[in-house]
């Protein structure tokens, strides 16, 4: 892997290989002796092996000295990122039962377009130009999915539609999103030293951010108690910020949302960050690994601006992915179609004559019935 000096790539050598092939996406190592490659969306094992667990911890703090990093028996955790932007992370024994866990995930190189992924049947054209008006009005939008769902890529692509005019602020614990625009600025957290110093976390970044007259701030991954400040801009004037978190539906994603936001301790009540939650943000585009190994957006959902008389969200899916089953290779088949639910700002889209009729939110008639037979 030409991002490694040789000194590295001598201790990865049972690797490389793996590191170099363009159609492996993650190397997982499980210990010495056990190492699964991601190829085309599916895990599977290979035979290579390291020489015993002296070998590999000696090539996880070759990694470690090369990104300027520590990992020890004190640091027994890495994350972090490698020159051309893949991910790095590892765990030492004895947090790591098995012998010394560690991942690789490669930077792809370039930014795909609502194109490409369309030709990849990731979403549908009707689907993607929808999202992209959303982004041109500057609604507010979270992707969810899982661990490995592509998440990243598709805020690549949607952040990437933001209006070269705006001034867009992207805020990441290890830099992944490479957002093409005319004015991008891009932060990084910091780790503390090894003396406990230095640490600057993505709330300090937010917070900086929103002196530095930001149109829009993108958070690579929303994953602790900057959640609240996230909130807080969008609901402030910086309308079209965006960010990801890990979740399995649009409204576990709002939950999750919630939940991160009072870790800070904030004395805020529940049911005020609730409807904070509710009226910032305005769309949930839900994204799933399936079990072919391949990504598809399953769900394009508005979020009321108001909760219901429980105090829950209320979520309106407008595009929704159906499963009709597998091809003879067990290929995922199915469609992504309006649901017929027409959002709550389409007069914003018709005010600003944008050519995308009402006609294109209305359901087929085999989805009808499907959903006649599902609640039946």
């Amino acid at each position: 892997m030409g991002v490694f000096e040789d000194s590295v790539s001598t201790f990865l050598r049972p690797i490389v290989s793996y590191l170099e092939d363009d159609s492996v996406s993650e190397v997982l190592v499980n210990g010495p002796d056990e190492i699964f490659i991601e190829q085309r969306g599916l895990l599977q094992k290979v035979d290579a092996t390291f020489g015993d667990e002296q070998a590999l911890q000696a090539a996880v703090r070759n990694i470690a000295q090369f990104v300027g990093r520590r990992i020890d028996a004190e640091n027994p955790i890495l994350d972090a990122r490698l020159p051309d932007g893949s991910r790095v992370a590892a765990v030492l024994p004895p947090c790591s039962r098995k012998g010394t866990s560690l991942s690789i995930r490669k930077f792809n190189g370039g930014v795909p377009s609502f194109g490409d992924l369309i030709k990849r049947g990731s979403i549908t054209k009707d689907a993607a130009r929808f999202i992209d008006i959303c982004v041109y009005l500057s609604k507010n939008i979270i992707i969810s999915g899982g661990t490995g769902s592509g998440k990243t890529t598709l805020l690549n692509v949607i952040g990437s539609r933001i209006p070269k005019t705006q001034r867009t602020l992207v805020i990441e614990d290890s830099s992944e999103l490479q957002i093409q625009s005319d004015h991008v600025v891009f932060f990084e957290s910091q780790p503390p030293d090894e003396h406990g110093k230095g640490e600057v976390s993505i709330r300090d970044l937010i917070r900086s951010a929103l002196r530095l007259r930001p149109d829009r701030i993108i958070v690579g991954e929303v994953r602790g108690s900057e959640a609240i400040d996230l909130i807080t801009a969008m609901n402030t004037g910086h309308g079209g910020s965006m960010g990801t978190t890990h979740a399995n539906t649009p409204v576990d994603a709002l939950v999750r949302l919630e939940t991160l936001a009072m870790i800070g301790g904030t004395q805020v009540p529940v049911a005020a960050i609730r409807r904070q939650i509710a009226s910032a943000i305005h769309l949930v585009v839900q994204i799933k690994r399936m079990n072919d190994g391949s990504r598809k957006v399953v769900q394009i959902s508005e979020v009321m601006p108001e909760v219901d008389e429980f105090g829950k969200y209320q979520v309106k899916a407008i595009f929704e992915f159906v499963q009709k089953g597998r091809n003879e290779a067990g290929e995922v088949v199915g469609e992504m179609v309006p649901t017929g639910y027409l959002p709550s700002f389409f007069r914003e889209i018709q005010l600003n004559r944008i050519p995308f009729p009402k006609e294109k939110f209305e359901p087929p008639s085999w989805y009808i019935e499907h959903q006649k037979k599902t609640a039946a």
